[in-house]
């Protein structure tokens, strides 16, 4: 946006002229307008797919392996109805005259509170609506839901932005969903003995063919996306891609690590994003108050109005078959305060187990798609059976929560107006832009075909094909998918049939074995990650370490603190030695038992790598230092003081800052020794001396 832009839109004066002689906020756009208000890629066209009064405040939509569309209308937005009250509705959406355009919709369930996002399971669809997860099943084949079970309860449910969603069906069987880290006491109908799961910090996932249920890493918002190999993103108001790098079971093998932190911003471009709509009056004068109490305030602080990410949203990896290859793996974002789609271009880190988002060449100044319309919200995502993007656009005058607006400001601003609005596009590009999704009937097929779709370029069938075989459990196609994870060329193919077997439980050591030396990384990853079920593998995963993929070698790290013995501690020491100054892999070694032991120490001093000091060094020693600290076990700190004093003293400060540091994260131990500061004045003989005393040691 130009400076002029700028200016016009932030200037009080402006504002306030522009709030007597104008209307504020505009009306929406015909369908024709809006499409005409789009600027796209120019290897792409844009068409409309379904519309109002079809549907209406559209958040999700998802096409089951039967080829039937659903699609979640959250009218309730920003509100929260009352308990039974709820004006949510799942819809079933009909293109009765086959010419790519929806013409007919019918409710399959409504009246539900909170609904933002379904997925199918069997033959009925897993539906979020804080607090629960559920399970709607139509049994009679009328098209209507008539069997309704809570499956999870428990979610927080107290804001719309930050409630369970986001459901995703991953290549290694588990379903997963996005909590926003919110708190809550989650329980599972089928187990009712099972604790409560306190979900605050956390995302959620869950297997239903085992009744398993966990936390896992996050905090995803609104906006979880899946690859081919399970790589798991997620979006966030302002921070629109996050990649989760450790599962949430890694870091808390034990409660002592200096941090948990386990996900990464990967963009190389941060919050600068191209909009081609003006900022609303409310949220340029908000921005206007807030920038005057900052300068008041002599804070180094600046909100910005328009161009830079504030509702991030629906973050989706394209995995279709129709667009031009440099797409496939894109993620597009939607952006529903800038009216625009932005699309990341991923590409491996070459040191660390990520990636890093760019924008595409031609993106450098502009978006994948944006629009001169204000009402256009692209919520959510969806690649379709024919490989195109579906975008799903909530169509709203304003789509902020009331709770952050000034009051004043409200008074001119009605939140339910646009709720009869609604409308989801596809994206086409412009060579391939015929197919259509005719015969797109999974569910129809013989088990012997859905092993066979498990080859198929486009996700969407690969997927649902998976899911399909679990749900069934279908064991004499065993052999069919033994061999396709033997002989078939697509690594995608290799690890769907890999997790198939998984999940009819048919691996064993030398099924796992193969994987691990399989010629795609990721299969090798994955082989590992199984392997831990198999301990007759552990000298492969001993191997792995030495992987030239960092994320095999990350993964072969990670599952190694899953054993223990001499071999291991020698394996985790060997990689302290080479990577320790890799935050992500000082993580993984230190995350287990075996990676934060004396044992571990001992052999690094057998390797001399105590015999010179460097930057690496020192921050894995501070690291190790604190988990002793934290662990607090007497035989160990002792054991730990005695090597300490014997040490060069640029070790000796390091190992001192990091035991000090450990031992404060409990207030207990915090009284008991001086803070980092008191030490760091004294020389390091009496620091020891003075923690030694103050421990009794």
């Amino acid at each position: 946006m130009s400076f002029t832009k700028n200016v016009c839109f932030l200037s009080a004066a402006v504002l306030a002229a522009f709030s007597c002689t104008e209307k504020r906020y505009p009306d929406p756009l015909s369908i024709e307008e809006a499409l005409n208000s789009f600027q796209l890629h120019e290897d792409f066209e844009i068409e409309i797919f379904a519309a109002e009064p079809h549907v209406m405040d559209p958040v999700s939509m998802v096409f089951d392996a039967s080829g039937n569309i659903y699609v979640v209308e959250m009218p309730d937005y920003p509100y929260k109805p009352e308990p039974d009250q709820g004006q949510g509705k799942i819809k079933m959406l009909w293109d009765r005259d086959g010419d790519g355009v929806i013409d007919e919709a019918t409710v399959f369930a409504e009246n539900i509170p909170d609904a933002t996002n379904v997925h199918p399971w069997k033959d009925g669809l897993l539906v979020t609506a804080a607090p629960h997860i559920w399970y709607f099943k139509d049994t009679d084949g009328d098209g209507v839901a008539d069997s309704k079970e809570a499956l999870f309860s428990g979610f927080f449910e107290n804001n719309s932005e930050a409630q369970i969603t986001n459901l995703r069906f991953g290549v290694d069987n588990w379903f997963y969903a996005a909590n926003n880290g919110q708190h809550g006491e989650v329980t599972f109908s089928e187990k009712p003995e099972e604790t409560p799961l306190p979900m605050r910090g956390s995302d959620f996932r869950f297997r239903l063919d085992r009744g398993e249920f966990e936390r896992t890493t996050g905090p995803a918002q609104y906006g979880q996306t899946l690859d081919d190999w399970g790589n798991r993103f997620f979006t966030q108001n302002t921070i629109h891609i996050h990649q989760v790098v450790i599962p949430r079971r890694y870091v808390h093998r034990h409660a002592h690590l200096p941090s948990t932190v386990s996900i990464s911003n990967i963009s190389d471009h941060e919050l600068e994003m191209f909009q081609e709509t003006p900022p609303p009056y409310w949220r340029a004068e908000r921005t206007r108050r807030r920038n005057e109490t900052y300068q008041e305030q002599n804070l180094d602080r600046v909100e910005h109005a328009e161009d830079h990410f504030t509702g991030a949203s629906g973050g989706t990896i394209y995995l279709g078959d129709a667009f031009p290859e440099d797409f496939y793996g894109n993620i597009f974002t939607g952006e529903v305060a800038g009216n625009l789609v932005h699309r990341d271009v991923l590409t491996p880190h070459p040191e660390n187990p990520t990636f890093i988002a760019s924008r595409a060449p031609e993106e450098a100044d502009k978006e994948f798609l944006s629009s001169t319309d204000p009402w256009f919200r692209p919520s959510e995502f969806t690649v379709g059976p024919d490989g195109y993007l579906y975008v799903v656009d909530m169509y709203r005058q304003h789509i902020e929560t009331p709770v952050s607006i000034p009051d004043d400001l409200k008074e001119e601003m009605d939140f339910d107006y646009g709720k009869e609005h609604g409308r989801i596009y596809r994206i086409k590009p412009k060579q391939d832009n015929t197919r259509t999704l005719n015969d797109t009937d999974i569910r129809s097929k013989t088990v012997t075909e859905w092993v066979e779709l498990l080859t198929h370029p486009n996700h969407w069938w690969r997927n649902h094909a998976q899911r399909l075989l679990l749900e069934e459990q279908e064991k004499t196609v065993i052999p069919q998918v033994q061999a396709l994870l033997e002989e078939n060329e697509d690594p995608r193919t290799r690890l769907h049939a890999l997790y198939v077997l998984e999940g009819m439980e048919a691996l064993d050591a030398q099924i796992v074995r193969r994987a691990i030396k399989d010629a795609h990384p990721s299969v090798r990853e994955h082989g590992i990650r199984l392997a831990e079920k198999f301990p007759e593998n552990l000298p492969q995963i001993v191997e792995a370490i030495d992987d030239t993929n960092p994320k095999v070698a990350f993964q072969a790290t990670l599952s190694l603190g899953e054993f223990s013995g001499a071999e291991v501690v020698k394996a985790l020491a060997k990689v302290a030695a080479r990577q320790g100054g890799n935050n992500w892999f000082r993580t993984a070694v230190l995350s287990s038992e075996a990676g934060s032991s004396m044992e571990l120490l001992e052999q690094l001093v057998n390797n001399n790598y105590f015999n010179d000091e460097d930057e690496a060094k020192t921050a894995f020693f501070t690291a190790f230092s604190h988990v002793v600290g934290s662990r607090n076990q007497a035989e160990q700190v002792k054991l730990f003081l005695d090597f300490l004093a014997s040490q060069a003293e640029g070790f000796q400060k390091a190992g001192i800052n990091g035991f000090v540091a450990g031992q404060a994260k409990t207030a207990e131990l915090k009284e008991r020794l001086k803070s980092t500061e008191e030490y760091a004045e004294m020389n390091v003989q009496e620091a020891l001396q003075e923690i030694r005393s103050t421990l009794g040691i």
